[in-house]
């Protein structure tokens, strides 16, 4: 691996729908490169790739995870593969978006008989907002009624004739695989003679368009050098001018090296199309150059423990060095560099431009972190992930666990970016913000297997608050005597529904409360606003005067101002006609087009407001604006109207007052849990 100079490195995502055979996939080309000793699958837990016990007992992929190995190509050419596995399933989108991220290319997976489906068009919108390279690989022609024309047709349809060229095609017995760019004329089987040179013209004529000099010799009817067409070609792949389409079966083992050939021959290399950092300027790749690398995951291992996984841009970055971060303004000590392919684990001697390498138990260093030789500034784009759709309310299931759950919840933020916790300052709930059911799902499954800690959860509160709708005046009078100093304070006040800043006017006059006073007065407005008496949620929009009052030279204090304040407040609140608020949505739901009506329908009934409607990326985005409440069962529904095909992003908009209907229902509760206390 130390030979390979980033020329020879292939840096590639691998990205599809969950099914796909993406892992299958991945576990022969794995043994191909020598990474395993034997093909695992994840259907009796042998999987390489998903090795978790999370991904184990759900089968599926879950977490964004590097692999390598050395590749010699059909030209003797060694390559050196860095393969990124992601998630297919729509919960665990913001591993895709990070591998995404770190990677030169990506290689999405279509199954022959499912075709294009929800997995597939969310990669290749990843794909698309990068401009990320990338090729198509049709998997599973061992199946019965697998038809590779029958898929080539369905991806050409869909993301372009033009440019979804096949380079690798199965003969005619499915039996065997006709690699276009390597095999010699003469070895071409005679049924597909025809087909493979219309596919050859059109992959000359791509190639040609890459450069002015090449199209000029092309339409003077010379042909290109081999250097000319295959630098072409790549230079097509980078521009997305072309899509590169392989064949290939992981069961049967055919087509897996032809991919891996066209993957080495047609995808570029760190050096080919160097990345930008932040302020937009250009990122050597020399090795000489001095290092330069993102944290772009962060994993706490049970044995070795925090590990940063880092994407080398610049330079060559060593074993017992010292780095600096960049993003937190401090020197690192690195130990010990490692690749990590599964389970295992192999010390890294040097690691280069286009390389992932993982660091143990760095101190300061987390996810979108800069590492840059010491004495240099550059800094890259900070990644950025979607927000989190969906929320659990959690808590210990055992009591005195709050600490170790504490800890246990910022650890999972820290390694999920697309995790978020908050603690919910008005429901008093902890709240744990994800991607969907599953993905909530699984983290806690993550946090138990690894922290030994069970949580409970439950549907979040909604953090109503209250305003008025009228003025209202209010007075109280606080007066306490026990012996000794007692206690004196009296407000009148005056409030008004408001939306400015300056929430609060001294309108006393003549002293009837001395000036000293006032603020204490005001603190009793701030505590007062904090309940409100429909269910106690916080009162917002409103402005207090304090007009009024009467002190005592002996007995008056802060704390009988600010009670007195408060209750007085509670009064006018109560007077000028209270209601409830709720928090709205603006929701992005993204559907195929025969679930417009359903989803429509749907956002209706949910008190939903539908602000607009239009295509995009080949599906109907609908823009609603909807109750919160309303949204907390909508990945679970709009999974199962879509078949899993529709997905939704949302985000706070404002407060709306709640129907009066459901406010009554809404306070009732409240009322009843109050009372259960």
């Amino acid at each position: 691996m130390k030979g390979i100079p980033s020329a020879g490195v292939r840096n590639f995502a691998l990205m599809g729908h969950t099914g796909s055979g993406k892992t299958s996939l991945l576990d022969v080309m794995l043994n191909i490169l020598g990474t395993s000793d034997r093909v695992g699958s994840p259907d009796d837990k042998t999987s390489m790739a998903d090795w978790t016990p999370e991904e184990q007992e759900h089968q599926i992929s879950i977490f964004a995870k590097p692999f390598d190995g050395v590749y010699t190509a059909a030209s003797g050419k060694q390559r050196r593969f860095v393969v990124t596995d992601t998630p297919g399933y729509a919960d665990f989108i913001g591993q895709l978006t990070a591998a995404a991220e770190v990677a030169d290319a990506a290689l999405i997976v279509v199954d022959a008989i499912s075709g294009i489906q929800v997995g597939t068009n969310r990669a290749w919108r990843v794909c698309e907002k990068r401009n990320l390279p990338r090729g198509i690989v049709i998997t599973g022609l061992d199946k019965d009624d697998a038809s590779f024309d029958k898929a080539l047709a369905a991806i050409k349809a869909q993301w372009g004739d033009v440019r979804c060229v096949p380079v690798v095609l199965p003969t005619t017995d499915g039996k065997s695989e006709v690699d276009l760019l390597n095999t010699p004329a003469d070895q071409i089987p005679a049924d597909l003679a025809d087909q493979i040179k219309a596919i050859r013209d059109h992959l000359i004529e791509l190639a040609a368009e890459t450069d002015d000099a090449l199209m000029e010799k092309y339409f003077e009817g010379q042909e290109l050098t081999a250097d000319e067409f295959s630098d072409g070609l790549r230079k097509s792949v980078h521009d997305a001018h072309l899509i590169p389409v392989f064949a290939a079966s992981a069961k049967t083992r055919v087509g897996v090296k032809e991919t891996m050939d066209s993957i080495s021959r047609l995808f570029p290399s760190p050096e080919d199309y160097p990345v930008k950092c932040a302020d937009g300027h250009e990122v050597s790749t020399c090795e000489n150059e001095p290092f330069a690398g993102l944290v772009w995951r962060s994993v706490n291992d049970p044995f070795v423990g925090q590990l940063s996984y880092v994407r080398v841009y610049r330079g060559t970055l060593k074993p017992n060095s010292e780095v600096m971060n960049v993003t937190k303004g401090e020197k690192e000590r690195i130990g010990n560099l490692l690749f990590v392919n599964g389970k295992k684990q192999a010390d890294c001697q040097e690691a280069k431009a286009g390389d992932i390498v993982a660091i143990p138990k760095l101190k300061n260093t987390y996810l979108n972190d800069t590492l840059c030789a010491i004495g240099e500034d550059i800094s890259f784009k900070a990644i950025e992930f979607p927000s989190p759709v969906a929320a659990y309310a959690v808590a210990p299931k055992t009591k005195g666990d709050e600490d170790k759950i504490g800890v246990a919840l910022q650890r999972a933020a820290a390694e999920d970016p697309s995790i978020r916790i908050e603690r919910n300052k008005e429901t008093h709930e902890t709240i744990l913000w994800g991607m969907g059911d599953m993905h909530l799902d699984v983290t806690l499954e993550h946090i138990k297997n690894r922290s030994k800690v069970d949580i409970l959860h439950h549907t979040p509160k909604v953090a109503y608050k209250e305003t008025i709708t009228a003025i209202g005046e209010g007075h109280h009078k606080h007066k306490k005597q026990s012996g000794g100093r007692g206690q004196y304070g009296e407000c009148y006040v005056r409030i008004f529904p408001s939306t400015e800043e300056e929430w609060f006017a001294n309108k006393l006059v003549g002293g009837a409360i001395p000036g000293n006073f006032v603020p204490a007065c005001q603190k009793g407005f701030v505590d007062g606003m904090q309940k409100g008496p429909l269910v106690g949620a916080e009162v917002v929009n409103v402005k207090v005067e304090l007009y009024d009052g009467s002190y005592h030279d002996v007995d008056s204090s802060e704390v009988a101002f600010k009670i007195a304040g408060s209750r007085a407040l509670h009064e006018a609140i109560e007077k000028a006609k209270p209601v409830l608020l709720e928090p709205i949505m603006t929701v992005k739901v993204m559907v195929p087009d025969e679930q417009m009506g359903d989803i429509t329908g749907v956002l209706n009934t949910k008190r939903g407001r539908i602000l607009g409607m239009g295509p995009e990326d080949g599906l109907q985005v609908i823009t609603a604006d909807v109750p919160q409440i309303e949204m907390m069962k909508f990945c679970s529904e709009l999974r199962s109207i879509t078949s899993g095909r529709g997905s939704f992003e949302m985000e706070f908009a404002r407060y709306d007052p709640v129907p009066g209907n459901i406010a009554q229902k809404v306070i009732a509760d409240a009322q009843k849990e109050k009372e259960d206390l």
